[in-house]
């Protein structure tokens, strides 16, 4: 079994501990750092938390430590120190056998899951039908895609599932345009994808919404009062009381105008290359949860207020109270998002984590249902986590879905398509390619561009996205990486390289550059697991970016040529080195859902 550097030096550290100043720690509480790259090292280790132990300064006890490492530590070549950092240095003999070791294995730096693995419930997408999908959701979709695929390289078993929000006023909005000035227009009549002619629709509605309030406003009503007593809106809470009394003609609308909306989501969904293994929607899981806050009622976990609603008092958790039945007896968003919690436990009794892709608007419901779920007694609610990300904006500022100023997915991705094609022609890099070839390339390229410039953001963080900036071929782009790939491909079929097992130099002089790549494919493993545990697909793509980086310094060495390199053994050995990082950027591209084209 491949036992990693940082391993091997924790346990030793743990040894020095120990022998040292009778300290007994854990070696997996040993923390080391990537030596920062101004001074000489591969490893630090911060010695602060020791003295206390040593009875001495930072600096004795990096002494003392680093004596004791190179007395009984046989991987160490040296050691330096500044101020309270002890920095390590392993021998070039160590790096080349590492480095001969994962040439042997095939899936390096994932993880399979089996049978018995953790399985986690992810939650992503969960659009409305109302509208096409926008710019927000693009971040939402790769996010999610990205995050599952890292949870699987983590030996997690994962079951992406998505809840369509296709009932309510909101979707009432499109079928009353529709109805009232559609004359019958269908996507095959007009050439419009579905979910954008319902959203023409849904922006039909506000446009006579507004004119109608104005309107009322002019005559004396308040805006406030005006919103309410609009024609339109009336007409449209009278189509939702239809809808939920089971009106055949309203339902036949609704399921037509729904299809639609599914069909144009599914084309985007495959541009975007995501997918679901379960898709759950509004109008089948509304009314769960009624039954549960009921239960509740009885408990007296909830109480129920003088006009009828029912709520829960969350305030000694340090949150406010929160309605959960309105006085009529309907259900809000809480009571729905609790029942299909539930009944998503049901579906998959063995799930061991439910996870929620939602924008940081939604930071606060998310802590009320998961405490409420708790106060019911679920004992799964603790493994509840909300995945929440910054909203995206553009150069010009925010999206608003009502006005029809949002950044549609659709027009994002061909207007990507077309940069990249315009990009790459400029650049002379297809010359040789037939148009099939050039399509599916430029196809590849514009999906890089995009994923891996909103992946390289953390999660948390809002973001600007910059389509010019995203498809650049220099920088940290994913462009960048993916000419990488291609170059590192381009030379391994010059030189005729074909995999057959582990290679390696039999003497232990390395470049710094050679050094330097079988140190960044020593971190991978580490980026994958640390983006699993921080849901964080940014922290693979600075892993990716730095590894392409560094094979791009190596490259441009003079001496470091591969292809006219004299001596056979070290032209193996810097092929090998070649080949293994294209698989680390191929494996660590996968997981961002980015595809790495062989030739470019």
């Amino acid at each position: 079994m491949l036992t990693k550097a940082t391993d091997i030096l924790a346990q030793h550290i743990q040894q020095a501990l120990a022998h040292l100043y009778q300290l007994q720690v854990d070696a997996s509480s040993i923390v080391l750092q990537q030596t920062k790259k101004e001074f000489e090292g591969d490893f630090t280790l911060v010695t602060f938390p020791y003295v206390k132990a040593s009875k001495k300064g930072p600096e004795q006890t990096a002494e003392e430590i680093g004596n004791y490492l190179k007395e009984h530590c046989k991987e160490l070549q040296s050691f330096n120190i500044v101020k309270g950092f002890l920095n390590l240095l392993l021998s070039n003999e160590y790096w080349q056998n590492f480095f001969s070791e994962i040439l042997k294995i095939e899936t390096y730096g994932t993880t399979e899951a089996d049978a018995s693995s953790p399985l986690v419930l992810l939650e992503y997408s969960s659009p409305n039908t109302n509208k096409p999908l926008h710019l927000g959701h693009v971040r939402n979709h790769l996010l999610g895609f990205s995050v599952a695929e890292i949870l699987k390289a983590n030996g997690k078993r994962v079951h992406k599932t998505c809840i369509v929000n296709d009932r309510g006023v909101h979707i009432c909005k499109s079928m009353l345009a529709w109805k009232k000035s559609g004359n019958g227009e269908t996507p095959e009549s007009s050439g419009i994808k579905g979910d954008h002619l319902v959203g023409k629709y849904y922006v039909a509605f506000d446009r006579q919404y507004k004119k109608e309030i104005e309107e009322l406003v002019a005559q004396g009503i308040s805006k406030e009062e005006a919103e309410k007593k609009a024609p339109s809106m009336l007409e449209v809470q009278e189509m939702l009381r239809k809808w939920e009394a089971g009106d055949t003609e309203t339902i036949g609308l609704w399921k037509m105008m729904n299809s639609w909306v599914y069909e144009g989501f599914d084309i985007t969904y495959k541009t975007l290359g995501v997918d679901f293994d379960s898709m759950y929607y509004e109008s089948n899981t509304y009314l769960l949860g009624k039954d549960i806050v009921e239960e509740g009622l009885a408990k007296g976990i909830f109480f129920k207020k003088d006009d009828g609603s029912v709520w829960i008092d969350l305030t000694a958790d340090g949150l406010d109270q929160k309605l959960v039945l309105r006085a009529d007896g309907t259900s809000v968003y809480i009571t729905q998002d609790i029942g299909t919690a539930v009944e998503r436990y049901k579906n998959h009794p063995d799930v061991t984590q439910m996870i929620y892709t939602v924008g940081n608007e939604q930071d606060y419901h998310f802590k009320v249902l998961f405490l409420i779920l708790q106060k019911l007694g679920y004992s799964w609610a603790k493994e509840c986590y909300h995945l929440s990300y910054g909203m995206v904006e553009l150069p010009e500022g925010k999206m608003k879905s009502r006005e029809g100023t949002v950044v549609d997915a659709d027009d994002l991705l061909q207007g990507m398509y077309e940069t990249a094609e315009e990009t790459t022609k400029e650049l002379g890099k297809i010359d040789d390619f037939d148009n099939d070839s050039a399509k599916k390339l430029y196809s590849t390229i514009s999906l890089g561009a995009l994923k891996y410039f909103i992946l390289k953001v953390d999660p948390k963080k809002k973001m600007l996205f910059d389509p010019k900036e995203s498809i650049d071929f220099n920088g940290n782009t994913g462009p960048f990486i993916q000419y990488t790939y291609a170059r590192i491909k381009s030379i391994l079929r010059k030189a005729g390289y074909s995999f057959e097992g582990g290679h390696v130099l039999s003497k232990t002089n390395l470049h710094e550059k050679e050094k330097e790549l079988i140190c960044q494919l020593h971190e991978l493993p580490n980026a994958i697991k640390e983006a699993g545990k921080g849901y964080s697909p940014a922290l693979v793509a600075n892993y990716v970016y730095e590894l392409a980086k560094a094979f791009n310094q190596f490259y441009n060495v003079p001496e470091l040529n591969i292809v006219r390199e004299e001596n056979a053994e070290v032209k193996q050995f810097r092929l090998a080195l070649g080949y293994k990082c294209s698989e680390a950027i191929k494996t660590s591209m996968q997981l961002l859902g980015i595809e790495v084209p062989e030739q470019m």
